[in-house]
């Protein structure tokens, strides 16, 4: 893989995982309502906490993104990337409901205060700023700066596989957003 089908797969990902994010506020608001039997977190709170948990990445990201910027006279990029492995195989399984166990910061967890038009808008300008992030990092310069992620082990990763775990925390509630879906109509199903 080459840097630009790397940053190409990234943007794709934020994209559709953002587009099916925002699908669920279609839903009716009692399916989004619903709490699964197993005393998880209803559809809306799901996507609070998505947006919630996207704010103090992009935090991150967007500090990753400075530093790497300011690092512009350390190793020449064309090296930088020639030394990378260009895969995101390793941000995979962080995408995958239920594929470890974390325990999220309180910070990240949803008050059911916000309404889904403020959810939403905050969606939208989170994807905005992630594809701003790799457009302003498009020429390999997000190689430069690496930083600790504790969940799943990932241990030192750079800025655009940064970018890639918000897009997949995203998808990884996508899933969850789906199973209570498929167990509120099994229940109202049964139900009939």
């Amino acid at each position: 893989m080459n840097l630009e089908s790397y940053l190409l797969s990234i943007q794709n990902h934020l994209i559709k995982t953002h587009q099916d994010v925002l699908a669920w506020f279609n839903e009716s608001e009692e399916i989004k309502m619903y709490k699964p039997e197993d005393g998880g977190w209803s559809i809306s709170e799901i996507l609070e906490h998505i947006a919630l948990t996207s704010h103090f990445l992009l935090i991150l990201i967007e500090k990753g993104s400075e530093k790497a910027i300011r690092n512009i006279n350390e190793v020449p990029i064309d090296e930088l990337i020639e030394s990378e492995e260009l895969s995101l195989d390793k941000i995979d399984r962080i995408g995958m409901h239920k594929s470890f166990d974390w325990i999220r910061p309180e910070h990240m967890e949803p008050t059911g205060k916000k309404e889904d038009g403020e959810i939403i808008d905050q969606l939208v300008s989170q994807l905005n700023k992630c594809l701003n992030q790799l457009e302003l990092l498009k020429n390999g310069e997000g190689f430069r700066y690496k930083t600790t992620m504790t969940v799943d082990g990932l241990g030192k990763i750079n800025v655009y596989e940064y970018i890639q775990f918000l897009s997949k925390h995203a998808e990884r509630h996508i899933r969850q957003m789906q199973e209570n879906k498929e167990e509120f109509i099994c229940k109202n199903l049964n139900l009939n």
